[in-house]
């Protein structure tokens, strides 16, 4: 996959180029923030809250961590508002691991994530784990050195992330639930409104590309761009309820680029092993054999036990503005 450079800004304030005696050194680029996103492909980014945590995910084979206060099942059972995690427990990680460091802000809320980025994380998840600061916008990424990634539960969502200025999209899934099903509905309904679009532009149908736009909200390019990749132009991960080995492997195989796993391993009685699993079982995912060698290494009776999706009180994935 080539990393498209669609809907990039080059003017943008999070571009910083910098003249040296021998050339030009550019930080925050379209090329730089998405090819960041890109090497992370086919890998697990484990959710942690403390340096431990962190240390099991890179033993692991985690490609990334993601710091947050409290994980995604605890915030369902604190309720309250939940915030960005503490400087001190991002300084923590960073100075534990030698992976990447990334970090939840508040949707809408510009000053966590400049903290965030003053910080020095490596990349920010303007995300609905945490409870939403603007209830009308997200956050302009453009303005940012740093990149993002945001959730979408479908194709008109991801694309308005994408025109923000995000790095990578996410399924929103259901997080902290243990229950893998919103995460597969939202990447089949991303796929399927992706092959229409697709079949719109091979077909030369001008004006049913120009209807997608108008009803997703975006610009035709970014449209065509989609049409002609038959895929988002970013990075696509999956997110939201993945505990077992097994639930890895099927959202790997549905065309998603990798995964973000949080409660289903730290809430489980068996971190280590189902951390390790995980990662095989993603890097591994189209092969049955190493994924049932995968789903060995985890004893059911240890997992999380989940929750039912459709009686939930508190549904994550509806919060903050989605146009």
């Amino acid at each position: 996959m080539a990393i498209s450079l669609i809907s990039s800004d080059s003017r943008s304030k999070g571009q910083k180029v910098k003249v040296i005696e021998n050339g030009v050194v550019v930080k925050g680029s379209t090329l730089l923030k998405r090819g960041f996103a890109h090497m992370q492909k086919h890998g697990v980014i484990m959710d942690v809250t403390n340096v431990e945590q962190a240390q099991i995910a890179e033993d692991a084979g985690a490609v990334a961590v993601m710091v947050l206060d409290k994980l995604p099942y605890d915030v369902r059972k604190a309720g309250g508002v939940a915030r960005t995690a503490s400087i001190k427990s991002i300084s923590d990680i960073m100075d534990a691991v030698s992976i990447p460091i990334m970090a939840k802000c508040r949707i809408g809320h510009i000053s966590e994530a400049e903290v965030l980025e003053a910080c020095g994380v490596d990349m920010i998840d303007e995300s609905e784990v945490l409870t939403p600061a603007d209830d009308e916008n997200h956050v302009w990424k453009w303005d940012f050195t740093t990149p993002f990634v945001n959730g979408a539960k479908n194709l008109g969502e991801a694309l308005r992330r994408i025109e923000e200025g995000s790095s990578m999209i996410r399924t929103k899934g259901e997080p902290g639930t243990g229950n893998v099903a919103e995460a597969v509905t939202h990447i089949k309904k991303i796929n399927r409104e992706v092959r229409e679009l697709k079949s719109a532009y091979y077909d030369s149908d001008h004006q049913e590309l120009i209807r997608i736009s108008r009803e997703h909200k975006v610009s035709l390019e970014l449209v065509k761009e989609v049409g002609k990749l038959g895929r988002i132009p970013v990075v696509n991960f999956a997110a939201g309820g993945i505990t077992t080995p097994a639930d890895a492997a099927f959202l790997m195989n549905l065309g998603c680029d990798g995964v973000f796993v949080g409660s289903g391993i730290f809430k489980s009685d068996d971190p280590t092993q189902r951390a390790n699993s995980i990662v095989i079982a993603t890097t591994h995912h189209n092969n049955v054999k190493e994924v049932m060698e995968a789903q060995k290494l985890v004893d059911e009776r240890k997992s999380l036990l989940g929750l039912d999706t459709k009686n939930l009180e508190l549904k994550m994935q509806e919060r903050g503005p989605s146009y």
